[in-house]
């Protein structure tokens, strides 16, 4: 037997073991492999040439083979593997119902957990981060079910390109919405570190107001002049906060100009014996004064004192000061320097017969509730988001 023949015989028997390829004829001459006739596609012409090729002594494979193109030939095998497809399908519709049932049960085991919001409430320190962590067990037990739903039915291929898919997709949506991630995670830091509480007075960069609320989004304030301001938490987050409020006991300064002839010591020593004489100042610490700028036509004492904003105002206490201590000044020949060269006439009514000024009337320096009282009554009523301020919580 020489080697083309055992070559076609081996081939031929390769073939006749495969239906596509049964009616493929062979010849072989010189380790020259021949292949003729018709098949059904080009995926058959394919797998006989790279049969042939494989076969021991082949030098070369020559193919002739043509593809079947009568409608009944390609059409019956198209057919054939959708209904088989079908048929496997619903050979595996009960074990497809069992992976839903198993990942219904445990979502449904995690969302029973998650709902245990007292539970949550003990372990986080505020409700947004209770809700973030019933959110998370949620999706942690949704996707464990859907995991364990495709190892039942044997795709967990599939969950890798689905994966693969979402991480892709998440990237994306990441860039396009991070203002909004900026945002959530600094109400989240903002919620732990409680840089201050409901209704004290804070300035937020150039906002200055008092505190309604903080939500999940934005800080509530109303400004002085009633208005309601919100600002971003992102935005809160990077700020400079100043709080007023978080120390009851605050100081205030106030500059008076001296002609450049006038004492300061003097002056210093009338302007703290008011100043000490007040009862709204607090003693301890101690008024101050201090000499801060002798250039120009100008000798400038800066006047300070303490003041305990739970029982005085802090705006109604540094008037009422200023006005008692301008007075105290004058009446001691101390007037203060003016930028210019003004002549006025006038008649006064708060002048004596003798040119001297009547004192400053008993000035109220109680605190101001009105801005208070309108923030406890915004906080009264429902906003769209939950307070996440925690008087229990000491503020950072």
């Amino acid at each position: 037997m020489t080697d083309d023949v055992r070559i076609a015989r081996r081939i031929r028997a390769i073939f006749a073991e495969i239906p596509a390829l049964r009616s493929v004829t062979v010849r072989v001459s010189a380790g020259v492999v021949t292949l003729a006739g018709t098949v059904a596609d080009q995926a058959a012409i394919d797998q006989a040439g790279a049969i042939a090729g494989r076969v021991g002594g082949v030098v070369t494979v020559q193919s002739r083979l043509k593809r079947d193109l009568e409608v009944g030939t390609n059409l019956d095998p198209a057919v054939e593997g959708v209904t088989g497809k079908a048929r496997e399908l619903w050979r595996a519709l009960p074990l497809i119902g069992v992976a839903l049932l198993a990942a219904i049960l445990v979502g449904m085991l995690g969302y029973a957990i998650a709902a245990r919001r007292r539970l949550w409430a003990k372990l986080a320190p505020n409700p947004f981060l209770a809700e973030l962590i019933a959110t998370a067990i949620r999706f942690v037990f949704v996707v464990g079910g859907v995991v364990l739903a495709l190892e039942i039915v044997g795709a967990t291929a599939l969950l890798g390109a689905v994966l693969g898919g979402a991480g892709v997709i998440g990237i994306a949506v990441g860039f396009a919405v991070r203002d909004s991630i900026d945002n959530y995670v600094s109400s989240l830091m903002l919620s732990v570190r409680q840089p201050f509480r409901a209704n004290d007075s804070v300035r937020i960069d150039d906002h200055e107001g008092t505190v309604v609320r903080l939500t999940s989004r934005a800080t509530i304030l109303i400004t002085g002049d009633g208005n309601h301001l919100r600002i971003p938490n992102s935005t809160v987050f990077k700020a400079v906060i100043l709080n007023f409020t978080a120390n009851p006991q605050r100081k205030f300064s106030f500059d008076y100009p001296l002609p450049p002839d006038a004492d300061p010591c003097r002056a210093r020593g009338v302007g703290l014996d008011v100043l000490r004489g007040l009862d709204f100042v607090l003693t301890r610490p101690e008024p101050g004064a201090e000499l801060v700028d002798m250039a120009g036509a100008t000798q400038v004492l800066r006047f300070g004192a303490w003041v305990d904003q739970t029982r005085t105002d802090f705006g109604k206490a540094r008037t009422s000061a200023m006005e008692r201590v301008r007075h105290a000044l004058r009446e001691a020949g101390l007037p203060a320097a003016l930028a210019g060269t003004r002549v006025r006439i006038e008649r006064r009514a708060d002048v004596e017969a003798d040119g001297s000024e009547h004192p400053p009337a008993s000035a109220d320096v109680a605190p101001e509730r009105h801005i208070a009282q309108m923030a406890e009554r915004e906080r009264a009523v429902k906003d769209d988001g939950q307070d996440l301020l925690d008087t229990g919580r000491p503020v950072e």
